[in-house]
């Protein structure tokens, strides 16, 4: 029998009337012939709560405590889940992350999954229960709980998904889809009906909440085709999976804006080998996870280097380069928590001319000035001043006609 592994998200199980719907959902693809396997996440802002509980006794709790108390959230989900579906009338166990060994680093707050147990997952299958597993968290080889980070729970649900090997991994969520750009920043925003894993891997890792970017990583690399759909309805949402031909004819498939960022910049810097490695060697020693790098050289003997990073890391990011300032001979250092990133992304660009020239001159017509830009092969980033962060959005989003359907812009 095919496997299919679905994941809930927290507003899809957030009280008791959802945590039936959902699992009325496992029980029909039960019923379809399928061996379902269940990701759950926390309900609602239950995950929020507990962190609020957390504060209030420690301002600063210790991380490794804080992935005991988070971890509770999807184990009363999950086991509320199974008890639904007993009440339907279907055989249903519930598991956390240890139990069935998903093995993890011991990066606190931000694991990363290493292995996963199968053998108990599919011994239950067999015996006819739907298996619903704790999404978000795991175990390291001490046995310390952790977590994964937040939406963590869409990398348990893929990670699962390619372990088993199963046919499909069925994300449920409050939206119907993955659109154009987000909704609420662009209300025009159009579902897409597919999407490839690098585009929606791009999009992801700038800010687009719909997928959690290392569950599209799990995806790519294990072929796990992904069904991004709506928990309210039964209408398709969109398949995310490998690049089809018919992909490149698509300029921008999509555009995002990211507001919780910094960026932090060493000017004078000496500009000889192994600098740049210093810096940033510290900086992942510190945990920091930097975004977008550019250094250019201002002569044979100095350069500026700069990053942008997570506004929750710019604390310890700052600390870091102070301390590396005399290392590297940095003439100054300078701070920037007031930007946003609005960023282009389409496979398209490998294959068609242009799409630079229209990004900067919708920004320049609306009298946005670019502090910098970075590029890959599918995407091209803008930081902004945060104050023109939405407008910004909105004259890409129409000067690339992300308000239309693929088959309707010029």
């Amino acid at each position: 029998m095919a496997v299919l592994v679905q994941k809930f998200g927290g507003t899809s199980v957030a009280d008791a009337q959802k945590i039936r719907r959902a699992a009325g959902r496992a029980l029909n693809a039960a019923k379809q012939g399928f061996q379902v396997v269940v990701v759950a996440s926390a309900r609602g802002h239950q995950t929020d709560h507990l962190i609020a509980d957390a504060l209030e006794v420690n301002p600063n709790p210790p991380k490794r405590e804080m992935d005991m108390l988070l971890s509770t959230g999807e184990q009363q989900t999950v086991s509320l889940f199974a008890m639904a579906l007993e009440g339907m009338g279907q055989k249903a166990i519930s598991f956390t992350g240890a139990q069935i060994q998903m093995m993890t680093d011991n990066s606190y707050t931000k694991a990363r999954i290493q292995s996963i147990g199968v053998d108990r997952i599919f011994n239950k299958l067999n015996e006819g229960y739907i298996v619903i597993v704790a999404g978000f968290q795991g175990v390291d080889e001490q046995g310390n709980i952790t977590t994964l980070g937040r939406g963590g729970s869409d990398t348990s649900a893929v990670a699962l998904a390619a372990a088993l090997k199963a046919q499909m991994c069925e994300i449920f969520t409050d939206v119907d889809g993955v659109y154009t750009s987000d909704p609420r920043k662009y209300p025009k925003a159009v579902k897409m009906d597919q999407i490839s894993y690098d585009e929606i891997l791009e999009l992801a890792s700038l800010g687009a909440g719909v997928m959690h970017s290392r569950s599209i990583e799990f995806g790519k690399k294990y072929n796990v085709i992904i069904h991004v759909r709506s928990s309210m309805n039964d209408s398709k949402g969109t398949i995310i999976t490998h690049e089809v031909p018919q992909m490149e004819g698509i300029l921008v498939s999509g555009a995002t804006i990211q507001k919780d960022l910094a960026k932090i910049g060493l000017v004078d810097v000496d500009n000889k080998p192994g600098n740049a490695a210093k810096v940033f060697a510290q900086l992942a020693e510190a945990k920091i996870v930097v975004n977008d790098i550019i250094q250019t050289e201002v002569s044979a003997d100095k350069a500026n280097l700069s990053f942008t990073c997570a506004k929750s890391d710019l604390g310890d990011a700052k600390k870091v380069i102070e301390k590396m300032q005399s290392q590297v001979n940095c003439k100054a250092i300078f701070v920037r928590d007031d930007i946003a990133e609005v960023s282009v992304v389409g496979v398209g660009m490998r294959s068609h001319y242009g799409v630079a020239t229209k990004l900067f001159k919708a920004l320049a017509d609306a009298k946005v000035n670019i502090d910098s830009i970075t590029t890959s092969e599918i995407r091209i980033s803008c930081i902004v001043d945060l104050k023109d962060g939405d407008k910004a959005l909105t004259v890409v989003c129409d000067a690339f006609e992300l308000d239309k359907p693929v088959d309707q812009r010029k």
